[in-house]
């Protein structure tokens, strides 16, 4: 295909260019050692059966979040089968080796088409399922070449994506006629989709697998901060990117000198990586905080940093009002499902695109507050002056989370009479 060799000369001319520039992040930065030789195909992943395998591929945190039930239902609905699953991240390979077993869970390989074919090779699985938009043009190449079915579940286009498949769709409708199956989260998603190139009898509506999530309830982070906010309204921010940090810590000032009663702050940044800075400005606060992963001694502390990776969505039971991230400034936001699920009432910014078939019902349903910057301390001073209709707003978001739900199984069906029509044909 024409525009495969287009696409790898283009990929071989940056690496030859780049090679001095990537040889430095890698002696010198430590997500891009991890997992190199499995990156590059030269290292097998280490199953401990012999079953057949299906390759489950998820880019990072989000994603791997949203496929733990389905995960769990594919193992019960074939137990025949091996499940394998990649990761492109390095936060993700952490969260999906501690959910899944380190033994099953490995990196991704980079889309050079002897790492693909090696990792093809190793893994001969016979199936290849995609979560979101994982469009790799060797990796689909190479599972066409070969005979393997590849499935798209949770398939989306952002609105901020959009626009760059569709200027590119001449290059993508060669590639995405590889995919058999996609099952996208909403109409529009689906409509988009056909438009790039994916075969539109082959493309579906089943929901959003961020509806289905389900909190594995208390952990160790719940039963610390339990014991931590003893006495305190809780106040959780979660997946916050960076300006937002400081415009909650003014925010939680304001509330805590309008109050009588004591209020703890939870703030969880959205990328690791950002840890420190947000540790930095807590400390320049004044307030009296602590880190999550330095458990502390019990105390009167003002907040608390969630330095972990996969806690939030439990964290946020905890809540007397939480608001959600990435949605102050034009980000697209991050899931509310994640507290709307506890009858949390939820507060959001208005940037939340990346997320819509998601809020709107909630906004719809009076089942969440959308607010900007300015409104945001009064919005939360409100929910936390007036508990009726915070209990009110919760339950609504609750409503709307389950009646949303069904997209797992209805993933699970078309994907098990996927692989029962391969069964068939082999």
């Amino acid at each position: 295909m024409m525009v495969l060799l287009f696409y790898n000369l283009a990929l071989f001319a940056v690496l030859l260019v780049g090679a001095p520039w990537w040889l430095f992040l890698i002696l010198t930065t430590r997500k891009y050692r991890d997992g190199l030789w499995e990156r590059l195909g030269l290292r097998r992943p280490q199953l401990q059966s012999r079953r057949p395998v299906l390759w489950l591929h998820a880019v990072s945190v989000g994603e791997v979040l949203a496929i733990g039930r389905l995960v769990k239902r594919l193992e019960e609905c074939l137990p025949g089968y091996e499940l394998a699953l990649s990761t492109t991240t390095r936060t993700g390979q952490e969260l999906a080796r501690e959910r899944f077993g380190a033994s099953r869970v490995f990196y991704c390989p980079l889309d050079l088409p002897w790492a693909v074919g090696r990792v093809l090779n190793q893994l001969n699985p016979r199936i290849l399922i995609l979560a979101e938009t994982e469009f790799w043009p060797n990796l689909l190449s190479s599972c066409r070449r070969r005979g393997i079915p590849v499935a798209v579940v949770n398939a989306r286009i952002s609105d901020r994506s959009w626009p760059r498949y569709r200027m590119l769709k001449w290059l993508w409708k060669g590639i995405l006629r590889a995919l058999t199956l996609v099952l996208a989260q909403s109409e529009d998603d689906a409509l988009r989709l056909a438009a790039i190139g994916c075969p539109a009898g082959r493309v579906h509506v089943t929901g959003n697998l961020k509806f289905d999530l389900r909190s594995a309830g208390e952990n160790e982070a719940v039963r610390l901060l339990r014991k931590v906010a003893a006495g305190r309204r809780v106040i959780v921010a979660g997946s916050t990117l960076d300006g937002e940090e400081e415009i909650l810590l003014q925010a939680w000032k304001e509330l805590a000198a309008q109050r009588q009663e004591k209020l703890m702050l939870v703030i969880a940044p959205r990328h690791p990586e950002r840890f420190e800075a947000v540790a930095a400005l807590l400390q320049q606060s004044g307030l009296a905080w602590c880190r999550r992963s330095l458990p502390p001694e019990l105390g009167d502390y003002d907040a608390v940093l969630l330095d972990s990776i996969g806690e939030l969505a439990s964290v946020y039971q905890l809540a007397a009002v939480a608001f959600v991230g990435g949605s102050l400034f034009d980000e697209g936001g991050h899931n509310p499902l994640e507290p709307a699920q506890f009858g949390v009432p939820v507060v959001m910014g208005r940037s939340f695109e990346n997320f819509r078939a998601i809020v709107k019902p909630m906004i719809g349903a009076r089942g969440i507050l959308i607010v900007n910057e300015e409104q945001l301390a009064p919005c939360l001073a409100g929910m936390l002056e007036d508990r009726g209709a915070a209990a009110e707003v919760g339950r609504r978001g609750r409503a709307v989370f389950d009646q949303l739900s069904g997209a797992t199984e209805r993933t699970v069906d078309a994907l098990v009479s996927l692989i029962r029509q391969g069964e068939g044909t082999q």
